[in-house]
């Protein structure tokens, strides 16, 4: 079914990271739907490793200049854009110098969590949401990838509920085995700042429980890798959300 504006957000892709199920998968999903006439577009975090002059991205101007305010405090929220190498199909970064020029994603040199990966995680749910309303695109499917994509719909359903914006947008979570890390105990104030409350993932929170939370509020959960670990693969059974098992790439097209 072509025709089709697909908007994938992800945490990775390759060529940008190399050697993960999840960055060889939406790359080949995005590139099937682009081929078969989609209006395709990607977003994801630029982080730090990241090279702007190998992968050619250069800042939009005018989507930049947006500030996303986290717990009071003001963010810039900067855009990069590129085009997939060799290929037509547009990429977007989500930057700020704060959250993302490190160089590395989640955890410090001696493999302690970054203290602000749940801010990091708010911040480029929301900048994602903002950029695509300024670039006037409303997509059909939204697709989700990687932990931190778990918070765009938990927001569209709650911060921006009373926007009509992507009321006809239909959302796919896929499912990864992430690494676990524990999120900041404070989430809940920063939440809190934005009226988001009553999650069951505050009591405990974590990379893990968030993208369990985030089942409810989709319109499809998908395993994305085709065998689970055990937190997930319970929450993937007990959700009430539509379900499908592990799809191949080359059925993508029948998700949607």
């Amino acid at each position: 079914m072509p025709n089709q504006k697909i908007l994938y957000i992800t945490t990775e892709m390759y060529p940008y990271q190399e050697d993960t199920n999840m960055a060889a998968v939406v790359n080949k999903m995005a590139l099937k739907m682009h081929n078969e006439g989609n209006d395709v577009r990607v977003f994801m975090p630029r982080f730090g490793q990241i090279s702007e002059r190998k992968f050619q991205l250069h800042e939009v101007i005018r989507l930049s200049g947006m500030n996303i305010i986290i717990n009071d405090l003001d963010q810039p929220l900067i855009i990069k854009v590129a085009s997939l190498p060799g290929e037509r199909l547009q990429v977007y970064f989500i930057d700020n110098e704060e959250y993302f020029k490190r160089k590395q994603y989640y955890v410090d040199d001696e493999g302690n969590p970054f203290t602000d990966n749940d801010e990091r995680a708010i911040f480029f749910a929301r900048g994602v949401i903002e950029t695509i309303k300024k670039l006037n695109w409303v997509p059909d499917v939204i697709h989700l990838n990687g932990w931190m994509s778990s918070f765009v719909p938990i927001y569209l359903k709650t911060y921006y509920e009373s926007d009509t914006y992507f009321k006809d947008a239909k959302i796919v979570l896929s499912l990864y085995n992430e690494k676990d890390a524990d999120l900041d105990k404070n989430i809940s104030e920063k939440l809190a700042f934005d009226n988001i409350s009553g999650l069951k993932a505050l009591d405990n929170p974590t990379i893990k429980s968030f993208v369990i939370e985030s089942m409810n509020y989709v319109d499809m959960v998908v395993k994305g890798d085709e065998f689970l670990d055990e937190d997930l693969d319970k929450g993937f059974n007990e959700t009430s959300a539509p379900k499908s098992e592990y799809v191949d790439v080359d059925s993508i097209n029948q998700l949607y």
